[in-house]
C-alpha cells in the first residue's frame, strides 16, 4: 500500500463546488481507500492505496461527478512526491502562506511563464508538475493569470507540508 495525496480542483473555495469533507471520505472510502482523512475544507484526502494513481484519479472523478452533477478535477500524488514538492520550494525565504505550489498533471512546458497575464511582484518558478508561485505582497490583490495552471490546483506552502506530514505518518 501506498500513501497517496489528492487534491480537488475548486472544492469550497470562492462559493463554488460545496462538498463537505465527510462526503469526501466517504467517497474514498467507499472506492476502497484505507486510512483515510481529510485536511481542512478545501479538498485534500490522504490515504494509501494499492492502486496507481490514473486509477486512483479516476475513481475519484468519477465519485464527483456522480455527486457534483459536473466534472471536479482531482490531482494526485505520492507522499514522496508531496515532500519533494515542499523540499524544492524556490522561494523558502517567503512566508509560506504567500507561496504556492500550482499542482499540474503533467510537466509544465518551458514556456509556462511566459505566457502569463497581470503579472506585479509575483515570482514564478518551474517544478517537476508544478509552478511555484511567490505572492510578495499577499494573493488577495493579485490578478496574476497563468495559461498552463489553468487545470492546476494551487496549495500554499503550510498545506503542502502539513499533507507530506500527513501522508508520511500513515501505515504503508
Amino acid at each position: 500500500m501506498t500513501a497517496f495525496i489528492a487534491l480537488l480542483r475548486a472544492v469550497n473555495v470562492g462559493g463554488t463546488g460545496k462538498l463537505p469533507m465527510s462526503e469526501l471520505q466517504a467517497m474514498c472510502v467507499d472506492a476502497g481507500f484505507a486510512q483515510v482523512k481529510t485536511y481542512i475544507a478545501s479538498g485534500n484526502v490522504v490515504f494509501t492505496s494499492a492502486s496507481n494513481e490514473a486509477a486512483i484519479r479516476q475513481a475519484l472523478e468519477a465519485r464527483l461527478q456522480a455527486y457534483a452533477g459536473k466534472p471536479v478535477g482531482v490531482l494526485v500524488r505520492t507522499a514522496q512526491q508531496m515532500a519533494a514538492v515542499a523540499a524544492a520550494n524556490p522561494f523558502a525565504g517567503g512566508a509560506p502562506n504567500r507561496v504556492v505550489a500550482i499542482f499540474l498533471d503533467s510537466p509544465p512546458a518551458a514556456s509556462a511563464l511566459t505566457d502569463i497575464t497581470h503579472r506585479r511582484d509575483e515570482e514564478l518558478a518551474l517544478g517537476t508538475r508544478e509552478i511555484y508561485v511567490h505572492y510578495g505582497d499577499g494573493m488577495a490583490d493579485s490578478k496574476l493569470q497563468i495559461r498552463a495552471a489553468k487545470t492546476g490546483t494551487a496549495r500554499n506552502m503550510n498545506t503542502v507540508a502539513k499533507l507530506a506530514a500527513m501522508a508520511a505518518a500513515l501505515k504503508g
